[in-house]
This record gives C-alpha cells, sequence and structure tokens, in this order.
C-alpha cells in the first residue's frame, strides 16, 4: 500500500495536507486495534446493503470475502497503516476497493465514520468488558479459595491505621470480593448503555437510504437500535461510563495493595510475597521489594487520568461531532490495558502470599477487646455512652498501671464497675471476641462460614 493516498473527502481540495498536518490527523496508530471491529461492522453493513438495493447478491459475496482478506493482511503488525490513511476504517475500504474493485466503494454508502466509529467502538467495548469481568471472575474465586484455606486465622483489623478489632482473615479477603462484585456490576451496566446499535445515524442526521436498523441490530447482537441520530453520533457515555467502573475497580485493587505493602515490611510481618512478584534493590542484597503491588497502586492515578483525559474531552465538543473526540480512544484502551494486567498481577501476588497467622494473631493488642466490655456493661443496662466512658477509664487506668486488659483482675474491673462479674474474664481474648460477631456480615466464624457459601453460591450462578 502506498504512503500516497487520495483522500475520500479531497475533492473540496486542492491541495494536499502539510505532512505535518497528516501525522497530526491521523488515528491509525492507534485505533488499528478496531480491526475486527470494523470487519464485523462492514460485513453486517454489506448486507444491509445488499437487502435494499445498494450492492448485488455478487458484490455482497466478494465485499464479505474482500474483507475477511483485510482482516488477514491487517492482523500482521507489520503490515505498513501509513498516517495518510487516517484511520483503521479508511485503511480497510481503501485495501477493500484494491481488492473487489469500484463495488467496494460503494461500502460507505448512507454511513459516516462518525456512526461507524461508535459502532466500531460498542462493539470492540463488549469484548473488553466480557474479558474483564472473567478475569474479576478469576480473582474472586482466588479469594474465596484463599479465605476457606485459611478460615482460621486470626489478625487485627484497623481503623485510622490504629488497631481495633480483632477480624478473621477470611472476613478480609471477602471483603474485596464483594468489592469487585460491585465491580463487575459496574461493568454490566457499561455493557448496557454500550448495546445500542447506531447504523443508520449517518453524520448527524440519519441516512437518506432505507437502511434497515432492525436487521443491522440483529445482525450484530445489540439489545436496540439508537434512537436518536444526534445523540448516537455524540455519545461515548458508555466510554465515560467505562472508564469510571475500571477507576473505581483500580481504586479497589490499590487500597488492597497498600494494606498488602505495609503487612510484607518487617514491622509487621503479617505477609511475604512470593518471588515471582516481588523485586530486589541495586544496591542493598537483603531487599526483597513489593513492587508489583507498588505498580497497581501508582497505575491507579493512570487509569484516574485516563478517565479525566475523556470528560475533559468530552466536556467542550459541542454536538455532534468534532475532530477531538477522536482522543476518546488512547485513554480507554490505556485504561483497559491497565486494569487489565493489573487485574492479572494482583491475583499472581495474592495467589504466590505466605500469610504468618501466628505473627498475625500474637500482635492483636488487648486493647482490641474494650469494646467487647462496653457491650457486656451495655448488657447489664447501663447506656452505651456511660459504658464507654466506664471502659475508656478503665483502659486509661490499665496504661498508667503498666497493664493490658486481659491482665486485668476481677477486682480491678470490679473497682470501675460492680456490673463486671466473673463471666467477664471469659470476654478477654480475642476467640471469644470474634465469637460474639456471628450476626450476618460479621466477622464471626458462623458468619464468615455463612457469607463463603453465599459467595461460593454466587459465583456458581
Amino acid at each position: 500500500m502506498s504512503d500516497s493516498v487520495d483522500k475520500p473527502w479531497g475533492g473540496r481540495f486542492a491541495s494536499a495536507n502539510d505532512a505535518l498536518m497528516e501525522r497530526f490527523n491521523a488515528s491509525i496508530r492507534f485505533d488499528r486495534r478496531l480491526l475486527s471491529a470494523d470487519i464485523e461492522g462492514n460485513t453486517a453493513y454489506a448486507h444491509g446493503l445488499q437487502r435494499i438495493g445498494v450492492l448485488s447478491e455478487e458484490e455482497c459475496a466478494r465485499i464479505v470475502e474482500g474483507l475477511q482478506q483485510v482482516e488477514r493482511e491487517f492482523s500482521d503488525p507489520d503490515y505498513p497503516l501509513p498516517d495518510a490513511l487516517e484511520d483503521i476504517h479508511m485503511a480497510v475500504e481503501r485495501r477493500l476497493t484494491e481488492i473487489v474493485g469500484s463495488s467496494g466503494g460503494k461500502i460507505h454508502t448512507g454511513r459516516s465514520r462518525n456512526d461507524q466509529v461508535n459502532l466500531d467502538e460498542r462493539l470492540y467495548l463488549r469484548k473488553e468488558i466480557a474479558s474483564l469481568r472473567e478475569r474479576i471472575v478469576a480473582l474472586q474465586t482466588l479469594l474465596l479459595d484463599s479465605a476457606e484455606r485459611h478460615v482460621q486465622v486470626v489478625l487485627p483489623g484497623y481503623t485510622h491505621l490504629q488497631q481495633a478489632q480483632p477480624i478473621l482473615f477470611a472476613h478480609y479477603a471477602l471483603s474485596l470480593f464483594w468489592m469487585l462484585e460491585r465491580d463487575g456490576g459496574r461493568l454490566a451496566d457499561a455493557w448496557k448503555r454500550a448495546d445500542y446499535m447506531p447504523l443508520g445515524s449517518g453524520a448527524l442526521a440519519g441516512s437518506t437510504f432505507p437502511i434497515d436498523r432492525e436487521f443491522l441490530r440483529d445482525e450484530l447482537g445489540f439489545a436496540a437500535i439508537t434512537p436518536n441520530s444526534l445523540d448516537a453520533v455524540s455519545d461515548r457515555d458508555f466510554l465515560v461510563e467505562t472508564l469510571s467502573a475500571l477507576s473505581i475497580l483500580m481504586m479497589h485493587l490499590s487500597r488492597f495493595c497498600e494494606d498488602l505493602i505495609v503487612w510484607s515490611s518487617a514491622e509487621f510481618g503479617f505477609v511475604e510475597l512470593s518471588d515471582a512478584f516481588s523485586t530486589g534493590s541495586s544496591m542493598m542484597p537483603q531487599k526483597k521489594n513489593p513492587d508489583s503491588l507498588e505498580l497497581i497502586r501508582g497505575k491507579t492515578g493512570r487509569v484516574y487520568g485516563d478517565l479525566i483525559a475523556l470528560l475533559t474531552t468530552m466536556k467542550g465538543a459541542p454536538l455532534t461531532y468534532s475532530k477531538d473526540m477522536q482522543e476518546d480512544k488512547e485513554p480507554l484502551f490505556d485504561a483497559l490495558d491497565t486494569a487489565t494486567i493489573c487485574l492479572d498481577v494482583f491475583g499472581g501476588a495474592w495467589a504466590g502470599m505466605t500469610l504468618n497467622a501466628e505473627r498475625m494473631e500474637s500482635v492483636v493488642d488487648p486493647g482490641a477487646l474494650a469494646t467487647d466490655l462496653a457491650d457486656y456493661l451495655v448488657g447489664k443496662g447501663l447506656p452505651f455512652r456511660d459504658a464507654h466512658h466506664v471502659v475508656g477509664a478503665l483502659v486509661r487506668s490499665a496504661l498508667s498501671a503498666n497493664k493490658s486488659l486481659t491482665e486485668l483482675t476481677l477486682e480491678e474491673l470490679q473497682d470501675a464497675s460492680p456490673h463486671f462479674s466473673e463471666d467477664t474474664l471469659k470476654l478477654l481474648n480475642v476467640r471469644s471476641s470474634l465469637a460474639l460477631r456471628n450476626i450476618q456480615g460479621g466477622t464471626g466464624p458462623e458468619a464468615v462460614r455463612a457469607q463463603l457459601a453465599e459467595a461460593r453460591a454466587l459465583l456458581a450462578q
């Protein structure tokens, strides 16, 4: 294919574009990844044009065969696609015409690149969302398996990065499971918004040809057709929504990365990452760095940037189409690629991670049991605020005596409140604390087992 390309819109112009403008205007360097979607859309459209008599049966067959050849050729990453072709849509049409002759030029009848690119993005996005949702389910399965293996492991739970109350590790792992469930739901919602067929909208006002839009909808597997041509070619909401969902997904992964990074430090020693998902220092031979998790944490900002870039592009674009909207693809592709590899890497890091269960449980601060004492007093009839004050004073007294709560005697407890009795001492251990929290959704052993069963049933659907 020659670098010199006559533009399909060139009849209006007396001279060619400057080479700088040619490169600046072109998107083919990155939008060639829409190739399969463009071939799929063109194939359906050829059948649609045959139905209304624009193409004969023989022409349609040659075009479909030609499109298959184009896809085979262009799928070679070394196949030259010069900037002069502008985008994958023009490249496909030009090469198709070289293969089948002038009838290839009929493929654009009643169609604009405005509705064509919108279609391609919808087709492409549906496949990418399906792939991402499969990865989310794979990570959920990994988390669930991990939770079931470590269902007895206890660790301190935190608020404000201070120890708060003891929890089960399985409960912690399942918290990400449910976050991912919402992430998958948001992507499914974005799919629904993308599941509209825009062909027939033309450049903005609708085609003058009697395109059978319902036929095209059925051919391409869409749920519905776009109801307004202006909105159809203007719409990038489904891309913005996808990037928003991916940003939230990355935020979820990043928060857990932050925990695991801290937990893998010598000061915590709760977990150790496998060598396969760690790196070393160029200077300090003893170092084992959690770079897999740190990169996920860092790439979260990258996906946020993709979302903001697209929102910023769209907020100034008047209806219907402006060239600004060519800038929708690179943020989309980048965010999809980033989220995909981050899901895989996080899963690999989690799967190879070793838990130090003894260390986790041994560092639970006895002060984390203070709420149980307050709840005990409430059970004896004290208002919670009064009970909170009594136990707070008891904690202060224990600290002054250089004692922990679990080291206090019954007499010392009763000095704080006569409501404490012999059975209070049974509360002052981690396992008793957990057993008190078997409320649905709580961290008690029975509640967590019920949650595991619920999660397993959800994945089986």
